[in-house]
C-alpha cells in the first residue's frame, strides 16, 4: 500500500511539473552568425520545460523544426509588412498560406504578432495602419477556418505607459489611448492578449540602490507598499505587471488577457553598466520561474500565471548598442546553459526518483538544534517572495508540490515555512539563513505533523 501512494504521489507530482507550465516561453532571435540549425534548437526545447517560442519574423526551418513537438509558437509580421497587410486584404491572405497553412496543425501556431512595438515608432502612418493589418490577418485566418485557433495580437513597449507606480495609477500615455482603443477593441472581440515587454532591469538601472536591485531580483525585501489601495509589493516584476492591467481597466478593457512577450537580465555588459552578471541574471529569472510556477499571480490578478516568454533562448552576436543587447541568452550556441535557471527537466523533478515524495532530509550538525518559521503576522505577499526564493535556491521543494507530504495545507503561510526551514537548514543554520527580511524566526518547536517531517531540531 505504501508503495502504491509513492507511485501515485510520484505521479501527481509529475503530472503537475509537466502539465502547468504551458505559462513559460522563451524568445528566439536570429540576429546572430553562429546559431545551432533548428533541429538542435527543438531537441533542446524539448528537454526544457519551456512550452512556447516567440519568432521575431516566420523562419519556415525553425517552423517545421517544431512540428510535432508540441510546442507553441508566436509567429511574427514585421514592422515591414504592416502597409502591406493593413492595404491589402490579399495580402494578408497571401501571408496566411505562406506561412501558417503549410506548418499547422502538426506545427502548433498559437499566435500571430503584427509588428513590434510599432507605437514606438511614433511614425503616425504606420500607427493607423497597424489595426487594419490585425484585421485583415484576422479576416484571412477566419477564411481558412483558424480563427479562435491561431490569435492575432501585437507587441508593445512599457514606454506606452505614462504612468506606472504605483501600479494601481497606471494609465496609457495619453497621446497613445486612440490607437490602444482600436486595437484593445480588437483583442477584446477576439479574444488575444495584449503583449507588453516589462523588464526590471531597465527600472534597475535607473534607480540602482540596493534595495531596488532585491525588488526587482524576488529577492527577500521590505517590499513597496502601493500608496493608491494599500497592497505591498515585494517584486518588480508583479508590480510593473498590475501597472498594464491599471491601465487596461482605466480605458474599460480590464478582461482583455496580458501577456509578457519579453522580459529577462543580461548576464554580462559593458563595466559602466549597471546590473548585468551572471548572478543578477541566474537570480531573476530562477526567480521569476518560481514565481510563475507557485501559481500565486499578482496582487491585481491571483491565482494565475501570465503567459511569459523569457529574453531569450540565444545571444544575439550581432545585435548593436551595449554589450548586454548581446548578453541576455539563456542557452550558448553548443547547446549548453549559460547558467541554470531551472528550466530543464531534470533540474525540476521534485525529488529523487528512487524515492520520489520523500524530502532530501539534511543531516544536521550534532549542535544544530531549532526550526526556522515565518513570525506572526506576516503578509501573504512577502511569505510568497520568501517561498519563491528559497525554492529557487536549488532545495527540494517536492513535499509543498501536490501530492506531496506536506502540500495540505495549502496555504501559502504552510509552504513557506517548510521551505524557509528547508533554506536554513541546508544553508548552514547560521542566524542569518533564518532572516528573510526579517520575517523569520528560529524555535525550538518542532512544526513536523503528521507525514509532514521539517528537517532540523538536534540530535
Amino acid at each position: 500500500m505504501a508503495t502504491l501512494f509513492l507511485f501515485l504521489s510520484f505521479l501527481l507530482l509529475s503530472f503537475h511539473f509537466s502539465s502547468s507550465e504551458s505559462f513559460i516561453g522563451v524568445n528566439y532571435g536570429q540576429v546572430a552568425d553562429n546559431l545551432p540549425p533548428p533541429s538542435a534548437t527543438a531537441k533542446l526545447l524539448q528537454s526544457t520545460s519551456i512550452e512556447k517560442v516567440r519568432l521575431y519574423g516566420a523562419d519556415p526551418a525553425i517552423i517545421k523544426a517544431l512540428a510535432n513537438t508540441g510546442i507553441g509558437i508566436v509567429i511574427g509580421a514585421t514592422n515591414g509588412d504592416v502597409p502591406a497587410l493593413a492595404s491589402d486584404p490579399n495580402s494578408a491572405a497571401q501571408w496566411v498560406n505562406s506561412n501558417v497553412l503549410p506548418f499547422y496543425p502538426a506545427s502548433k501556431i498559437i499566435l500571430i504578432t503584427v509588428g513590434n512595438e510599432v507605437l514606438m515608432t511614433n511614425d503616425p502612418n504606420l500607427i493607423n495602419q497597424l489595426l487594419p493589418a490585425m484585421q485583415n490577418v484576422q479576416n484571412a485566418l477566419n477564411a481558412a477556418s483558424l480563427g479562435g485557433k491561431v490569435k492575432v495580437s501585437t507587441v508593445h513597449s512599457m514606454a506606452v505607459l505614462s504612468q506606472s507606480d504605483p501600479p494601481s495609477s497606471g494609465l496609457f500615455s495619453p497621446s497613445y489611448q486612440p490607437a490602444l482603443k482600436g486595437l484593445l477593441q480588437f483583442q477584446k472581440e477576439n479574444g488575444s492578449p495584449f503583449a507588453i515587454n516589462p523588464y526590471p532591469f531597465f527600472a534597475y538601472q535607473s534607480d540602482s540602490r540596493p534595495e531596488t536591485l532585491a525588488f526587482s531580483l524576488f529577492q527577500p525585501n521590505a517590499g513597496r507598499v502601493d500608496s493608491g489601495n494599500g497592497i505591498k509589493y515585494t517584486n518588480m516584476f508583479d508590480a510593473q505587471v498590475d501597472a498594464v492591467h491599471s491601465a487596461l481597466s482605466a480605458m474599460g478593457f480590464k478582461d482583455v488577457e496580458i501577456m509578457v512577450a519579453e522580459t529577462g537580465w543580461p548576464y554580462a555588459g559593458d563595466s559602466n553598466e549597471v546590473g548585468p552578471s551572471i548572478e543578477n541574471a541566474k537570480a531573476y529569472n530562477g526567480n521569476l520561474i518560481a514565481h510563475l510556477r507557485s501559481m500565486v499571480g499578482t496582487p491585481l490578478m491571483p491565482g494565475k500565471s501570465v503567459d511569459t516568454y523569457l529574453f531569450a533562448l540565444y545571444d544575439e552576436d550581432l545585435k548593436s548598442g551595449p554589450a548586454s543587447e548581446r548578453a541576455f541568452g539563456l542557452f550558448r550556441p553548443d547547446l549548453s546553459m549559460t547558467y541554470d535557471a531551472g528550466l530543464s527537466k531534470s533540474s525540476q523533478t521534485p525529488s529523487t526518483p528512487q524515492n520520489p515524495v520523500t524530502p532530501v532530509t539534511p543531516q544536521p550538525k550534532p549542535t544544530a538544534s531549532g526550526w526556522c518559521v515565518p513570525k506572526a503576522g506576516i503578509s501573504d505577499a512577502q511569505l510568497q517572495a520568501s517561498l519563491d526564493y528559497a525554492c529557487s535556491q536549488g532545495i527540494d521543494c517536492g513535499p509543498i508540490q501536490p501530492g506531496g507530504a506536506c502540500f495540505e495545507p495549502n496555504t501559502v503561510a504552510s509552504h513557506a515555512a517548510y521551505a524557509m526551514n528547508l533554506y536554513y537548514q541546508t544553508s548552514g543554520k547560521n542566524l542569518w539563513n533564518c532572516d528573510f527580511s526579517q520575517t523569520a524566526t528560529v524555535t525550538s518547536q518542532n512544526p513536523s505533523y503528521n507525514n509532514c517531517i521539517y528537517p532540523g531540531g538536534s540530535t
